[in-house]
């Protein structure tokens, strides 16, 4: 596994932030785009091994291979970016300055947002032959996770809103432990390994990602008509709380 010790990868994750930063804009948003694509498919996957086998944490077991594959290809995610560019502002890298961070967290999050969102379109295509049946079991899953995850919390009004903040917390927290484990090791083996204890973890425990859900509301709002009658401040409202709470 060629393990290294956290103390000797640290400039290693200040450098990764950095280089962000620098970054142009176009690769910036290519990276991100193929990021948030890689992400929805590996959520469809999961929730479609889910309701093939009935056995949810089969899914759980199966989904960090999305995060695994575009954390290897050197694809950038907005929960990603969220830890490692301020590294290099507080090791006060010449260059890097709040707005420079801001910039990029920006244009990561769009180029997430444009492939989740080409995802759902895509596969939402997929299960309805051009949406011309129902959407199948797979379908309505994907539906009713990305209607639980907006609707569900609504219903309990500010108790809501504080439980889609807590789990987007712990869902940043176990992601960030996948981004760092990925450099206690010099073999893509040891990488892969460590990436995939914490990622699989959120999943199962349905922490809220905010990358996922660019994927699963869409997908509500395009497979069901119950969801896309809903108001849409409520799942606009659950995003961005979910998203809130990737900066903590």
């Amino acid at each position: 596994m060629s393990y290294i010790v956290p103390s000797e990868f640290v400039t290693k994750m200040v450098d990764a932030g950095e280089s962000k930063i620098y970054m142009s804009t176009r690769d910036t948003l290519i990276r991100a785009f193929m990021a948030g694509a890689i992400l929805a498919l590996a959520a469809a996957f999961a929730i479609t091994v889910a309701v093939e086998t009935g056995v949810f944490l089969i899914g759980a077991i199966l989904f960090p291979i999305g995060f695994c594959m575009l954390y290897l290809m050197g694809f950038d995610l907005l929960t990603g970016v969220f830890m490692l560019t301020p590294l290099a502002l507080l090791d006060k890298r010449p260059g890097v300055t709040p707005a420079a961070i801001l910039r990029n967290w920006g244009w990561v999050f769009l180029g997430n947002l444009g492939g989740a969102l080409t995802v759902a379109f895509m596969m939402a295509f997929i299960f309805t032959y051009g949406f011309n049946t129902d959407p199948g079991a797979v379908g309505a899953k994907i539906a009713s996770v990305g209607e639980a995850r907006t609707l569900g919390y609504a219903e309990f009004g500010a108790a809501g809103w504080a439980t889609i903040f807590i789990r987007g917390m712990l869902c940043n927290w176990m992601v960030s432990m996948g981004v760092v484990g990925a450099m206690i090791s010099t073999s893509v083996s040891g990488k892969v390994l460590a990436m995939w204890m914490p990622i699989m973890l959120f999943f199962f425990m349905g922490f809220e990602h905010s990358i996922v859900n660019m994927f699963l509301f869409p997908s509500a709002i395009i497979n069901t008509t119950h969801v896309r009658t809903a108001p849409k401040r409520k799942v606009a409202a659950a995003y961005n709380d979910a998203a809130l709470a990737r900066t903590n």
